[in-house]
Order: structure tokens, then sequence, then C-alpha cells
């Protein structure tokens, strides 16, 4: 048969692999499970990706398949099939990958999915804003408040503590921390590195590696720093943060990281024809509507859409245009 599987059945697939791997299942679930396997020839394929990448979870971190697993019996369980589901579409190249694989996102305190926003209070009245596919664990304690982001990016304005005694407010990151002063700032996790952009009071930046400079980063200005160093700091754009609006505004972007961007914020891929990346593009589009966005660059660039599938789709040059 075509090595091309139904995404319903690899989805499928996906829970059953959950199932077995979090629950003792009865004789019952076994007999099911059979019958589901000997449905097709496609539900066999699918059930065999399911144990190829099953092996290769071996490379996890001991402690944390098992214990992601079982957190996928939260509400947020059908998303998540549906993101093994995807895995498993990807096949053997991108299982190579699992350092991508969001297990910290899956069982941290807040979560949202792709192309979700959410909005929150913490008890001590800062305001915290996750971004598209983005993860953070929470912990206050009588000593410090704590925020850990597993994963994409967060807008935070800080509030003023209740607590009799001072606690500092500490964003953890993969390369470092960032200790807010007060202040009104947004985290993106880039995986190689975090970005930082204040857009009131000031952080302190503070790379992992013992020994690296603190760096304090003011009001209107963003730095890129890893676990090594802070790279030199340059103005803000106080744009950037417009996706909290539920836009993404832009000036003078290439039209390849407006698609990079938008990608982040639809299932699939969405991926820029190297013949139009370096077009130039100034904008507000709408992230909740992906779509609309698209057919907006339709209308004022010379580009077109093309779809291999519904998940595949490539912003290309219009007939004769070159780049």
């Amino acid at each position: 048969m075509s090595g091309v599987i139904d995404p319903a059945i690899l989805e499928e697939a996906a829970g059953w692999l959950v199932r077995f791997q979090s629950e003792t299942l009865a004789a019952s679930d076994h007999a099911a499970f059979e019958r589901w396997r000997s449905r097709s020839a496609a539900h066999r394929a699918a059930w065999q990706r399911a144990e190829d990448m099953l092996r290769g979870f071996g490379q996890v971190p001991p402690g944390i398949g098992g214990a992601t697993l079982r957190q996928l019996d939260r509400p947020g369980r059908r998303q998540a099939m549906r993101a093994l589901g995807a895995l498993l579409l990807l096949g053997p190249a991108a299982w190579a990958g699992w350092r991508v694989l969001p297990w910290r996102e899956w069982s941290a305190d807040v979560r949202t999915a792709t192309g979700e926003q959410r909005h929150m209070e913490l008890a001590d009245g800062t305001r915290l804003v996750l971004n598209t596919a983005s993860a953070v664990d929470i912990l206050y304690t009588p000593q410090q408040r704590v925020l850990w982001l597993r994963a994409g990016e967060i807008l935070l304005t800080t509030g003023r503590d209740p607590s009799p005694v001072h606690r500092p407010f500490i964003v953890r990151t993969s390369q470092g921390t960032i200790r807010a002063l007060g202040t009104r700032f947004m985290v993106r996790d880039e995986s190689a590195s975090i970005r930082v952009a204040v857009f009131e009071g000031a952080v302190e930046i503070q790379p992992g590696d013992a020994g690296s400079a603190a760096v304090v980063l003011p009001a209107g200005q963003q730095a890129v720093f890893d676990a090594h160093e802070v790279d030199a700091p340059a103005e803000a754009d106080a744009a950037s943060a417009s996706w909290e609006q539920g836009m993404l505004a832009v000036r003078n972007w290439r039209l390849t990281d407006l698609v990079d961007e938008l990608s982040r914020y639809r299932r699939g891929v969405l991926r820029c024809d190297p013949v139009v990346a370096d077009l130039r593009v100034s904008g507000a589009f709408p992230l909740a509507d992906t779509e609309a966005s698209l057919r907006l660059l339709e209308k004022t660039l010379p580009v077109r859409l093309s779809r291999v599938t519904p998940f595949w789709t490539t912003v290309g040059p219009r007939s004769g245009v070159t780049n």
C-alpha cells in the first residue's frame, strides 16, 4: 500500500498509544484494540508507526515519557491526541528531533494550544498573557514569585505584591533568568536563545552559566540572550506585543519572516517560496484567522496560495513573477 495514512487513523493510533502507556487495560480493551488494528492495512501500518515512535521515546529522559502521557488524561487530552497524530504523520525524521516535542508543555500549570491565547491574573495581581503554543509553570513561595517559561511567549505586567516580605519576581527560562524591577515586559523562547522586550520599568537578565554577567534592560529596549551572554540591546518595537490584541502589526518585514510568524498560529505546514521571500510587507494581520491574513497577502502582493493538502500551504509567486 501507499505510505500515506489517513490522519484520522493516525490520531486513533495515538489514542491507543496513550491508553497503553497510562492505563491498565482490561481484557475487553485489548480485544477492542485488536479489532481496531485488524480493520485494515492502514490501521496496522498506523500502529506500526506508533510502536516505532514509542521506541524512539527511549531517548526521552527517564520519567518524562510516562508522566507526560498520564497528563493527557487532563481536559487537553484531545489536543494532545492531535499533536501525537501529527507527529506520526511526519514520520521518523521528525521523531529524531524529540527535544522539540512539548513534553514539559503538556504537563505545565498553564498552557495554550496552537492559535490560542490566554489572559489571566495571578495571586499578586500580576497580569499574565500567554501567546500561541506557550506553557508556564507558576511557583509562588513566601520567599519569591517564580514563573517557568517552558515554551512559547508571554507578556507580563507585574502586580504590587501584597506580601509583607519582599518577594522578587523571576521568570526562569532554558537559558537563564529575568528578574522584574516593577515592569511590563515580554519574554519569548526561541529555542537556542531567549528574547526579552521591556515596555515599562526594567528587568535584570542573568544568563544561566555561572560567572556570566547580569545586564539591566530598561524600558524601550530589547535583547536576546543565551546561557553564556546577553547580546547588545536594541530598541524595542512596541508593535511586537500587538499579538496581545489578536493582531500582528508589522512594518517593512520580509514576507518569509511574516509567513514564519503566522505559521505559529495555525496547524500544519505554512511555508514561503524563496522566489517571493524578500518581498516587503507592512500592515496588521489577524491572528485568530490566519486564512484571512493569507488572503490579504494575495490581495496586496504578487503572490498566490497553493495547497498540497489542507494542512500544507505555500505562499508562492503569481504566474510570471520571478525573483
